[in-house]
């Protein structure tokens, strides 16, 4: 399957991997710190204080950017775990409008969860939320990312459901699904 749109989807895994860099940044200056502090305090120094606050909810909140924004890169890339045991032997003019019924249903899913996910979103801006640990970080910042990394993954899906419904009404004999678990 040929994704129109997939420098869209790799900016989202260019977002993905920028999260879990930043986690990896931050938790080895929070090692680093520590250490420090220790061999001060072993030197009969002064402790220094070299600790990142709020470290473990940023943490989180980059982890859920990386889950959510690799969502679409890893759906198009053929990522994603998908059980072809009852279908991987069925004619192929049967197995694409099962393929089409899987889609729908996972487009379906993606959207519903969009669509609270953007209300969830609008509160957290009406009401100014902001996370309770000790770094108050305001919640429609993780909340957006979350958003537009489910927004691309029903962008693709919308494109694989496309494509599947094209081949599913034109030729459907010729529908193949390879490895990755596209045709």
């Amino acid at each position: 399957m040929q994704f129109r749109l997939r420098p869209l989807y790799d900016l989202g895994a260019y977002g993905a991997a920028l999260c879990l860099c930043l986690i990896c940044t931050l938790i080895t200056a929070q090692i680093l710190g520590r250490l420090t502090d220790m061999a001060a305090e072993q030197l009969g120094l002064d402790s220094l204080g070299l600790a990142i606050p709020g470290l473990s909810d940023i943490s989180g909140f980059l982890l859920v950017g990386a889950s959510f924004l690799g969502l679409a890169y890893t759906f198009v890339n053929g990522g994603h775990i998908r059980v072809t045991l009852l279908i991987g032997n069925l004619p192929p003019k049967i197995r694409v409008f099962i393929e089409l019924w899987c889609l729908s249903l996972a487009l379906l899913l993606a959207s519903y969860l969009a669509f609270f996910e953007y209300r969830l979103l609008a509160d957290s801006i009406a009401f100014n939320e902001t996370s309770y640990g000790l770094v108050p970080i305001p919640l429609w910042i993780p909340q957006g990312v979350m958003l537009v990394g489910t927004l691309l993954f029903c962008l693709a899906l919308l494109e694989a459901w496309v494509s599947t419904l094209v081949i599913a009404l034109t030729r459907p004999t010729t529908f193949q699904v390879d490895d990755s678990g596209h045709e």
